[in-house]
């Protein structure tokens, strides 16, 4: 094999970018209304590989990714890894742990059967919850005429202890239900069940808050099931609100914030590239709504408006993508609180030194298929997707969120 040294250089100009791009990444297109009713999924099979030589490997656990493993020679083990369904965007998803009975090394050839390419840089953890990026002298990525490379490779390190080995920080079900019951520790917050997935999973709502819900605030994650970057931005904003700063205790007197965090429990737990159990992506999918996650949120802010007389005067959908960028609404457009979310994301920016938001309003002035359309043209809510680069650093992703709550919480009580 070559070495890594090309592979290295590629990484770091890539986190360097998800920091502050010299030309701003212009991000996807204009989405198009497609049909959403379910379409069939293939569900891998939960089970442990002896791939010889004492090497195991498991897909085990919640939120696992891995299709198949197989020993292609002494120093070389391949896992397969295959999508839910085509077509699919191009987010393949791996998460698997692997033991030896002796210590040993030896390479994994992450491989995706020609239905992807390798486009998470790969974490390693020793207990499941603290992932840290892979030694970058033991990765390696063949060079692709379309720069996208189909294969990649990682020197492992086996012994008895298990290694966990995933493309983002693992969060599954049971991570994000353990970050819940931390919350609930707060006497100003509740949870409520809105619905379930398709596969019988709780969609669970957190409320936020000791107001009257005449003023009110939604934010969702993982409607896909690796931007877990995205997830934990949701985190640090959250926890901002729930804070016992002056600003946040005057925020829920005011306001209450209803949370979801999990839209996808069935994607994540299955460990999904894209999409839910019904085979669909559920961000295509708030105007049809034919998917039991985007009727059960719908369904459940429609009733609130209508039981309360409230409003939702903020809405955010936080997800991940090759670079950091916010979606938004057209600026000529006007709902609850006008102007609000670009007063918020250059404020909070403005405290990170050297960062430059990548805005990217919306040209339109209908109504599209994504959850922020629906928040805006269904409720008037200032509305924006809060996408976080897929190599953004930690701590930088948990200020982004915090910062954003706490602007969020300012304009919105200076408008009191």
């Amino acid at each position: 094999m070559k070495s890594p040294q090309l592979a290295v250089i590629l990484f770091l100009l890539i986190t360097f970018s998800a920091c502050k791009s010299v030309v701003q990444w212009e991000g996807q297109g204009p989405i198009q209304l497609i049909e959403t009713v379910d379409r069939p999924i293939s569900i891998q099979k939960k089970q442990s590989w002896d791939v010889g030589n004492g090497i195991f490997l498991s897909n085990q656990f919640d939120g696992a990714r891995l299709n198949e493993a197989e020993r292609v020679n002494d120093t070389l083990v391949r896992v397969i890894l295959l999508p839910e369904n085509e077509p699919i965007n191009p987010s393949p998803w791996y998460a698997f742990k692997l033991w030896s009975n002796h210590s040993q090394d030896f390479w994994i050839e992450f491989n995706y059967a020609g239905k992807g390419f390798h486009r998470y840089y790969p974490k390693i953890s020793l207990d499941g919850e603290r992932f840290e990026n892979a030694d970058s002298s033991r990765f390696f990525q063949p060079f692709h005429e379309k720069g996208r490379p189909e294969k990649a490779f990682l020197k492992v390190s086996a012994s008895r202890d298990t290694l966990w080995i995933a493309a983002q920080d693992l969060v599954g079900t049971h991570h994000a239900e353990v970050w819940k019951n931390e919350l609930l520790r707060h006497p100003f917050v509740s949870k409520s069940k809105i619905g379930e997935s398709a596969q019988g999973r709780s969609l669970e709502m957190l409320k936020i808050g000791e107001a009257d819900d005449s003023k009110m605030v939604m934010a969702i994650s993982m409607q896909h099931p690796p931007e877990i970057p995205g997830y934990l931005a949701l985190k640090g904003f959250v926890e901002t609100i729930c804070g016992d700063t002056r600003l946040a205790k005057k925020f829920r007197q005011k306001y209450n914030t209803y949370v979801l965090p999990m839209m996808n429990p069935d994607g994540v737990a299955n460990g999904h590239w894209r999409h839910n159990a019904g085979g669909i992506d559920t961000n295509r999918d708030w105007v049809n709504l034919n998917q039991p996650e985007t009727k059960a949120l719908t369904d459940f802010m429609k009733n609130k408006v209508e039981e309360t007389g409230g409003k939702f005067y903020f809405a955010a959908d936080f997800h991940a993508t090759w670079e950091d960028i916010f979606y938004t609404m057209n600026e000529d457009l006007q709902g609850n609180s006008p102007g609000l979310v670009p007063k918020v994301i250059k404020a909070s920016s403005k405290k990170i030194k050297g960062y430059h938001p990548n805005i990217r309003p919306g040209e339109g002035n209908q109504r599209g298929v994504t959850s922020s359309s629906y928040f805006f043209f269904e409720h008037g809510a200032e509305s924006m997707t809060f996408e976080v680069g897929d190599n953004t650093p930690r701590p930088l992703i948990r200020k982004k969120g915090e910062l954003t709550a706490q602007m969020l919480m300012k304009f919105l009580l200076k408008e009191d």
